[in-house]
């Protein structure tokens, strides 16, 4: 059972626009786990889709040969919840793709974005207050960046650019598909407290 604002929140995992150790703006290399994982904890927490996002066409055609092995033949008889999860894949060359792909197909209008990184940024929003602003009709895209991080251009042209994560200690590097893991939990998970 999903959560009742998760029906309009999808995700994107960014490979472009994204920067490298020096902050130049690369298109990274698609990682075979990111999307296996990304696309099992999207479906845990009820997304309606992960887009993966790469201009590259030898990385999209990476991408939609993961996808189809686990969703067509053999890879979706093995293993029917594998193939649930990589239903949500959806392939695009930008992010602006993306966004119309939403507005067409759910026929909800352009979704707000909402950007993440592992720095602190000043108007960044928390996780509760993203959720309040999950609660009505109207579609949301959380991004997740790849390499070093989104690029300066597209964090500025986001709606909002949510905290990050932290945790107890000064250290800050999480994998993309840890840190996914760990906001959908904390913006869509059940309480287990009683």
């Amino acid at each position: 059972m999903t959560t009742s604002c998760s029906s309009n929140l999808y995700l994107a995992l960014a490979h472009y626009p994204v920067v490298n150790k020096r902050g130049d703006i690369i298109a990274s290399a698609v990682t075979n786990l990111d999307i296996h994982d990304m696309a099992r904890a999207a479906r845990t927490y009820g997304a309606r889709a992960l887009y993966v996002i790469t201009p590259l066409e030898d990385q999209q055609s990476l991408v939609h040969t993961l996808v189809s092995h686990w969703t067509d033949g053999f890879g979706a008889a093995y293993n029917p919840k594998r193939c649930q999860a990589l239903e949500m894949v959806r392939i695009q060359d930008t992010l602006e793709n993306a966004r119309e792909d939403i507005a067409i197909k759910g026929g909800e209008g352009y979704p707000r974005t909402v950007v993440t990184s592992a720095r602190k940024h000043s108007g960044s929003i928390s996780i509760s207050r993203f959720r309040e602003l999950l609660e009505p009709a109207d579609p949301y895209l959380l991004v997740f960046g790849t390499a070093w991080g989104l690029s300066q251009d597209c964090m500025e042209e986001a709606d909002h650019i949510l905290d990050p994560i932290y945790g107890n200690t000064e250290y800050n590097h999480l994998s993309v598909r840890s840190a996914t893991s760990i906001i959908l939990d904390r913006l869509l998970a059940r309480s287990s407290v009683q």
